[in-house]
């Protein structure tokens, strides 16, 4: 079938808007053009036929002009909004042409943080407690355990984290809540702060079918910040973390929690689950990532598949034959 169809590629790509103004922070969660000749050369080497369209606004220009594809690779983490990854998919949908990965209320869902772990806890899977600020006033309502972390509610790539996330008391609390309510205009999740290890889990598969790759422990080198993913510690990933294969009774226990969570929510295709323990060992799911990043050596879904000995181009192979099973 593969040979017979035509991939659209829809990403946005990090130097396109630098080159606009934004910032390296603003533009941390976009792709390199490495990853997508990566993506692209991967997938003409399994016998698709690609076009590269880029970001939303090309992909509705050409959508406007009549070009359809057979299906669309989707990797776009826009940039407006806390739906924003929802996007290119909700697009997609009015046209009626089908995408890899996660539909619009799950790509929604899980950017909000705190809505995740809401549905988590009514299924059932391991989350921490968790109070949200929306302004600094809300601080003196935040009844939770120090020390707390603080991150803003709808962000990935570690933005908004760094060493003055984990917070000692009130004051401390205050001001980074005020100082990511300002950079990030979003609320702020606060957490108790988790001093367990921490774990991520590689998924492939919708549904039933859905398998954990593998479970990578995170461990930090010297030079890392504390804490675990900083947005400084991820940006420098090949150099401050180092990410051995977890012990079998760890990533048994992981990978459980990580399908539980990854079923319950109903992710497609392929993706990660990030989970972290707490003092006394017991894990707790951080936050899901149904749209991961797919650079082939900086992220941390191919960095997993190097470490099982899953090649990148494999990896590709299960996400289209995933998307394909649930549409053809």
């Amino acid at each position: 079938m593969s040979k017979r169809l035509t991939v659209g590629l829809t990403y946005d790509l990090r130097d396109d808007y630098l080159a606009m103004g934004y910032s390296q922070e603003e533009t941390a969660e976009f792709d390199r053009p490495d990853t997508i000749n990566a993506l692209d050369g991967a997938l003409r080497e399994l016998g698709y036929k690609t076009t590269r369209i880029g970001h939303i606004r090309e992909l509705a220009r050409r959508l406007v002009t009549g070009e359809r594809w057979d299906i669309v690779f989707n990797v776009a983490e826009g940039l407006r909004g806390v739906a924003r990854e929802a996007q290119v998919p909700a697009l997609l949908d009015a046209y009626d042409i089908p995408y890899t990965f996660s539909d619009p209320l799950v790509l929604a869902l899980t950017l909000d943080k705190a809505l995740t772990k809401r549905v988590l806890r009514d299924l059932g899977v391991p989350t921490s407690d968790f109070a949200v600020v929306t302004c600094e006033e809300d601080v003196n309502r935040v009844h939770l355990p120090y020390p707390l972390f603080a991150k803003p509610i709808a962000e990935g790539t570690a933005k908004g984290i760094d060493v003055r996330s984990k917070i000692d008391g009130r004051d401390q609390l205050r001001a980074k809540c005020g100082d990511l309510l300002r950079t990030f205009k979003q609320p702020v999740l606060v957490e108790p702060f988790l001093s367990g290890r921490e774990f991520t889990v590689g998924l492939t598969g919708t549904g039933a079918e859905a398998v954990a790759v593998g479970t990578l422990e995170v461990v930090l080198k010297e030079g890392a910040e504390p804490f675990g993913h900083t947005y400084h510690n991820k940006e420098h990933c090949e150099t401050v973390i180092g990410y051995p294969l977890a012990d079998a009774v760890s990533a048994r226990e992981a990978e459980r929690i990580a399908l539980e969570a990854w079923r319950g929510l109903n992710c497609r295709d392929g993706g990660r689950v990030d989970l972290r323990c707490t003092a006394e060992g017991r894990m707790n799911v951080l936050e899901l990532n149904p749209l991961a990043g797919l650079h082939p050596s900086h992220s941390d879904l191919p960095i997993l598949c190097t470490a099982v000995g899953l090649p990148y181009i494999d990896l590709i192979r299960r996400i289209m034959d995933s998307a394909l099973r649930r549409l053809y």
